[in-house]
């Protein structure tokens, strides 16, 4: 059975809450690239920068996510890349409310 003195479980819990801060600015850092048109997966899904359908665009998706405003936003069904807020695919779902 092993003893961890006090010292040592701080080290631990010190280097895991910076290793799990470090973590979450890396996942922000990748949702800061535009998404490319030319992906396969933009293409699949029928992605525009500019919707064409009345009253369905990024901005009011369900799955829109980052910053109310923003022009460009992240969307998880795109590898969390950034897409146009006034952009549109044929996974558009309406937020709720």
């Amino acid at each position: 059975m092993s003893n961890i003195n006090r010292r040592d479980f701080l080290k631990i819990s010190g280097s895991s809450l910076i290793g799990l801060t470090l973590g979450g600015v890396a996942l922000r850092a990748n949702a800061q690239e535009q998404i490319s048109l030319d992906d396969p997966l933009v293409q699949q899904f029928q992605y525009v920068h500019e919707s064409a359908v009345e009253g369905e665009k990024c901005s009011n998706c369900l799955f829109i996510q980052g910053e109310e405003g923003a022009e460009w936003r992240p969307c998880p069904l795109f590898q969390n890349k950034l897409v146009a807020a006034n952009g549109w695919c044929k996974a558009w779902q309406k937020k709720p409310g």
